[in-house]
């Protein structure tokens, strides 16, 4: 048992079944929040609050956690994060108040970050020749795994009411993260120092000091805001271009278009993290983010022309998710490629953050939908962004990581 634990694809498939359990914290969010506002007349934009304080603490509490995942190893600090999972979904199944609803939504997002770096941070040790597949298929779990649960959780919200539905799925999402975090371990002695002595060893401190990992920051942000823009306003797109009602009809499935592209969109985003790891893996970093970027802003410019067609809406949010969700996969495993192994949870909780950043950025394509009365503008300036950071990725990342390599062989010495 000891052996068959110690293996690298056993810790792979362990990593993805808690990402699949902290899923619902963030994708399965929507389905409580009319239902909450009904019990409670709070408003939905006060509800939502919840969810931007579940993203930021998600997100931006991450290097420090994974500063305590790389000091600790994965099984303490995912036990951990496991309660806090549990916990945060019995304090919102409680909650009579917004201020109780928010500390539970800190408390999740808190747990989710502890649970996301230390898995992507331990598949990214376990897996130095195939990082990008092996980050990838991790963040599948948390990009589709809230596929799994979401007609279940739908269907004990309508018999017994949201309460309900927060406390058991809350349970047993924290118990099954619990119980699988007993089984997680860094690699072994020997098989750690094989996939952390390729190079340098970066701490935090030396990161932050280097150009390329603030270019890469700045390109987490072009590239996140206009897919998160995407997942918040995909409702509202739908309904101003008049096709959120109309039937759609695709592999042999009829659906309003709306319902058919949220489906789709989920499913592609889960898929496009392994698929796009895997290229890089034999292909190159850059030259993958280069064509994953460039398809991004290629499906947000048709929106422009064919977003009005239900059909077209339906295969275009999906190819717009489809080149999205890969940002997940590319930087951890970019971020690890380039600083090393041994401080990989902390260096790349600390780009991680810019899914948080790009996130404030969302509320701007309202207002600029707002001020000149159509989402044509949203759509060229997201396009332009994501065709800009395709750009950079091979004509500024690249050359950078090439000439650091080149110097980290300079100031090596010969074996």
């Amino acid at each position: 048992m000891p052996h068959l634990i110690r293996n690298r694809w056993v810790q792979l498939v362990l990593g993805i079944v808690c990402m699949i359990m902290i899923a619902n914290l963030q994708y399965g969010w929507t389905l409580f929040v009319l239902p909450i506002d009904q019990a409670h007349k709070w408003g939905t934009k006060a509800i939502q609050i919840a969810f931007t304080i579940f993203v930021v603490t998600e997100t931006w509490l991450v290097p420090f956690e994974g500063y305590l995942i790389d000091r600790f190893g994965p099984r303490p600090t995912v036990f951990a994060g496991g309660l806090l999972i549990g916990a945060s979904w019995l304090i919102n199944g409680y909650a009579d108040s917004l201020t109780m609803l928010y500390i539970g939504a800190a408390v999740g997002g808190t747990g989710g970050g502890i649970i996301y770096g230390a898995t992507i941070g331990n598949a990214a040790k376990w897996f130095p020749d195939r990082r990008g597949l092996a980050s990838g298929l991790t963040a599948a779990g948390f990009g589709a795994g809230s596929a799994i649960t979401i007609v279940p959780i739908s269907l004990w919200i309508a018999a017994n009411g949201y309460q309900s539905a927060f406390i058991t799925f809350g349970a047993v999402q924290g118990i099954v993260v619990v119980l699988v975090s007993l089984l997680l371990t860094p690699p072994p002695h020997v098989d750690r120092v094989t996939a952390i002595a390729r190079g340098p060893q970066f701490r935090p401190a030396e990161v932050l000091k280097h150009p390329v990992f603030w270019l890469m920051y700045v390109m987490f942000v072009m590239v996140g805001a206009g897919g998160l823009m995407a997942t918040a306003q995909l409702a509202v797109i739908a309904q101003d271009y008049g096709v959120a009602k109309q039937p759609v009809t695709l592999l042999g499935l009829t659906l309003p278009a709306l319902t058919f592209a949220l489906s789709l969109d989920r499913v592609l985003n889960g898929l496009t993290r392994p698929f796009f790891g895997w290229v890089s893996d034999q292909i190159g970093r850059e030259i993958t983010m280069f064509i994953a970027f460039g398809l991004e802003a290629f499906g947000i410019y048709a929106l422009v022309a064919w977003a009005h067609d239900p059909v077209s809406f339906v295969i275009i949010s999906g190819l717009v998710f489809f080149a999205w969700g890969e940002i997940y996969s590319l930087f951890p495993a970019t971020c690890t490629d380039i600083f090393g192994a041994q401080y990989a949870t902390t260096n790349y909780g600390m780009l991680y953050t810019a899914k948080g950043t790009a996130a404030l950025l969302v509320p701007l394509s309202s207002v600029l939908r707002d001020a000149t009365g159509s989402w044509q503008g949203v759509f060229l300036i997201c396009a332009a962004v994501n065709a800009l950071a395709a750009l950079l990725a091979i004509f500024a990342l690249r050359p950078m990581r090439q000439r650091r390599q080149r110097m980290q062989l300079v100031a090596s010495p010969a074996e």
